[in-house]
């Protein structure tokens, strides 16, 4: 048995667990928030057999989309009466990013 543990773009996320929900595999959806670009994510978590976990990945991959997008830094910490125009910076977003754990036990009531 494994545990997988995704981090998804939140535009991402319903399209992916609805993905997972037709092809019979059931998840947990909890709303995160990133800690480098403070953008709204989904941490995905899925309980799976080991020989099924190739099929999930394909699922991941084929609902979880890199993207480009333009977000301004955050100010450096300045004196008073300095004035800072950040420019906007583009960043990659979205994808996914997966821990696949192994469970010792498992449980259902």
């Amino acid at each position: 048995m494994k545990l997988l543990i995704s981090i998804v773009h939140s535009d991402d996320a319903d399209s992916l667990t609805s993905a997972l929900m037709e092809k019979g595999y059931r998840s947990t959806k909890i709303s995160t928030t990133g800690g480098f670009l403070r953008e709204g994510n989904a941490t995905i978590i899925i309980g799976t057999e080991e020989e099924t976990v190739p099929d999930v990945l394909a699922i991941m991959k084929a609902n979880c989309h890199t993207r480009t997008q333009f977000v301004n830094p955050l100010p450096p910490v300045m004196e008073p009466g300095e004035l800072y125009m950040p420019n906007p910076v583009e960043v990659q977003v979205g994808g996914a990013t997966v821990f696949i754990l192994n469970v010792e036990q498992f449980w259902r009531f």
